[in-house]
């Protein structure tokens, strides 16, 4: 029985999960069942099984049982059975079904199951997930072989986990010396309790004997998972709901857990207080501090959480009041269980979970904490340190790289225990983009050239101009990803150049040559040689010209019946943003059509929309209002046969679904 995470912690009962359906006490099986007695449950509902008596309930509730205190080898033998006699289960058994073949390296059939459990939950952030990252396992291959792990020294046959390190001290949970706790037999009982133990750090990486490290008589609860101020003076910690010596209990009657901070007064913790978004009838747990110690990061089933446990963050406010706790979000959070965060001092946010493509169990990942409080991309941190089996509660020193983890491994000293590792390589995979701009005919290289970099969501990363000599770079860019590089310049065409990055750190080389765009020859033309990316050559500009035709965009950019611009779009408008930068003498005329279908007052109210739409995304763009007019046109200016009543096909009505940008004064 393996203590790791919120919904299965054996010594503070089993958090987070809710229970599918109205569960009845019509046994003894049952009632330990709901009583999160899964050890007995364990215990009688095998004893039914012996004597013939079998159902779906039955082996749900079994499978559940194990899979609930972590022993998923267990589980996987009564889900098997489960899925022989009904395979049309609900969604969250497939989830479960799949964790438990991961568990005993069978990836092939975990990847089947999970395709069913796509089909079923389409709209689970977790399939989301599935679908993006087919290639998870080459992914977290490419992260993996970056740590090398050792036993800490101080685990014993119990449950040892939830490390932190104070005064050169590891701090850690320990059910030892708590009254004979077994691993199949355990039954809570408020007679054995996790208590908090203390071991000094030798220079070699070793550590002395563990001892308790606060003495209290009479104990009635169970702590865990500490973490300390830089100054030492305060500490936040995890506890049974136990406040002035009585138990708490939630509607169900059963006792969840709190966070508590305590202050350091004459070398004694003392002043012990719950914290204020603490309650019954919901767990908080397993606290973590931002690098200014100005939020707490915690884990919760709180309400409004997206699955059985997310992670929380509040601010902690200079009066020593909190203000309101914060869902992390779909960036972190999914269905299932994210616990245990850690934030280091590279505010980077570690955080176990099993909602996420993994190994098995819950693994740990990792996810940069943004300066606008964002979360980067979410990483496995990869093998050793995450496995078939769970392991959590991950720590790290980001002078040193060295640091401390929990698992259940089966290579372990009991049933959780904690290992200690150094970190060999970053995570971190960065790659400086550089190279040369130049002319496509002469090939004389080119200084001040606009080069904006752009990611595969249109996100502009950044922008910088090619120096004297032609050179630039772009400095230490993600490995792994697409980009383009979008070039403009005085009197050259604007060109965008499609870059995919290896998933190496390194260098990716990439020369931009530019077509040339000469000047207005007269007042009223200006002679192109080409223009944008396409190799087609087209004759002079002149007042009249369609700029979006010019330049080769697409010209609808709108949903259907929408008149709000595409972020896909953005892109393309962002080309006549820079051509009316290049020549400001260029007016534009934005004007908008729609295709047949709808009613002609409504087709030119969107038109009109659309258009004033246009002409305002322009405008935020830094172009001048005086140089852009812009009206909608309905459908009265067809450029095929689809009028009212004429049967055509989608594409014929897109012909009509138009935007131009005819260009007015030179």
């Amino acid at each position: 029985m393996r203590i790791k995470n919120l919904s299965y912690t054996i010594f503070f009962l089993c958090f987070f999960f809710t229970i599918n359906g109205q569960t009845t006490k019509t046994t003894n099986a049952d009632k330990k069942y709901e009583e999160y007695a899964y050890a007995d449950a364990i215990k009688s509902y095998e004893e039914l099984i012996d004597k013939g008596t079998t159902d779906e309930k039955i082996l749900r509730r079994l499978g559940n049982s194990y899979y609930f205190i972590g022993e998923l080898r267990d589980a996987l033998k009564w889900y098997d059975q489960l899925f022989r006699i009904n395979e049309a289960q609900e969604s969250e058994y497939l989830y479960r079904y799949a964790q438990c073949f991961k568990s005993v390296g069978n990836y092939r059939k975990a990847d089947e199951i999970l395709a069913k459990f796509n089909e079923k939950s389409a709209s689970d952030r977790r399939a989301d997930l599935i679908r993006a990252e087919k290639n998870y396992l080459e992914d977290i291959k490419s992260n993996s072989g970056r740590y090398e792990i050792a036993d800490a020294g101080m685990n014993s046959s119990y449950s040892d986990y939830g490390s932190t390190i104070y005064d050169n001290k590891i701090i850690f949970t320990s059910a030892r010396d708590t009254g004979g706790v077994a691993k199949n037999s355990f039954k809570w009982t408020n007679k054995a309790f996790s208590r908090l133990y203390v071991a000094e750090l030798m220079p070699d990486g070793n550590v002395s004997e563990p001892k308790i490290f606060i003495k209290k008589k009479n104990v009635k609860y169970n702590e865990s998972t500490p973490i300390f101020t830089k100054d030492g003076r305060t500490m936040y910690f995890t506890r049974n709901n136990f406040v002035d010596g009585k138990r708490g209990k939630n509607k169900e009657q059963v006792t969840l857990l709190k966070l508590f901070s305590a202050n350091l007064i004459n070398g004694n913790w003392e002043n012990v207080k719950e914290l204020p978004f603490n309650s019954d009838q919901y767990s908080t747990a397993h606290p973590a501090l931002s690098v200014d110690e100005k939020t707490l990061y915690f884990a919760s089933d709180m309400p409004g959480s997206v699955g059985q446990s997310d992670l929380y963050k509040v601010s902690i406010n200079e009066n020593g009041t909190y203000g309101t706790p914060e869902n992390l979000g779909p960036s972190i959070n999914t269905e299932a269980r994210e616990t245990f965060p850690f934030i280091s001092e590279e505010n980077e946010i570690y955080f176990a979970s099993d909602g996420r493509p993994g190994l098995g169990g819950l693994d740990i990942f990792v996810s940069k904490i943004k300066d606008d409080g964002t979360f980067d991309e979410v990483q496995n941190i990869g093998e050793p340190i995450n496995g078939k089996h769970d392991d959590f509660a991950f720590i790290i020193n980001s002078k040193n790289r060295n640091g401390f983890f929990s698992s259940n491994r089966i290579s372990g000293h009991g049933l959780d225990d904690v290992y200690r590792f150094t970190e060999t390589r970053k995570l971190v995979c960065e790659q400086d983009l550089t190279g040369f701009v130049a002319d496509a005919e002469s090939n004389k290289l080119l200084s001040n050239v606009s080069l904006t970099l752009i990611d595969e969501n249109f996100n502009t990363i950044s922008t910088i101009v090619s120096d004297e000599k032609g050179n630039y770079i772009f400095p230490k860019i993600k490995c792994g990803k697409k980009y383009a590089i979008r070039a403009s310049k005085i009197d050259y065409g604007i060109k965008e150049i499609p870059v995919a990055i290896k998933k190496l750190n390194g260098t990716t080389t990439l020369e931009i040559l530019m077509d040339k765009m000469f000047k207005p020859m007269t007042a009223k033309t200006i002679d192109v040689k080409k223009v944008s990316v396409s190799p087609v050559k087209i004759g002079a500009i002149k007042v009249g010209t369609d700029l979006a035709k010019l330049l080769h965009i697409p010209m609808n950019f709108f949903d259907l019946g929408k008149a709000t611009i595409k972020k896909t779009s953005e892109p393309q408008l962002q080309k006549i943003v820079d051509m009316l930068n290049q020549y400001p003498a260029i007016k534009l005329d934005i004007r908008s059509h729609t295709d047949s279908r709808q009613s002609d007052e409504n087709n030119m109210i969107l038109s009109e929309k659309r258009a004033q739409s246009t002409k305002n995304w322009l405008i935020q763009k830094g172009i001048d209002e005086n140089r852009l007019t812009a009206k909608g046109y309905g459908e009265t200016k067809l450029v095929n046969r689809c009028a009212d009543g004429v049967k055509c096909t989608e594409k014929q009505h897109e012909q009509n679904r138009r935007s131009e940008f005819i260009i007015t004064n030179l």
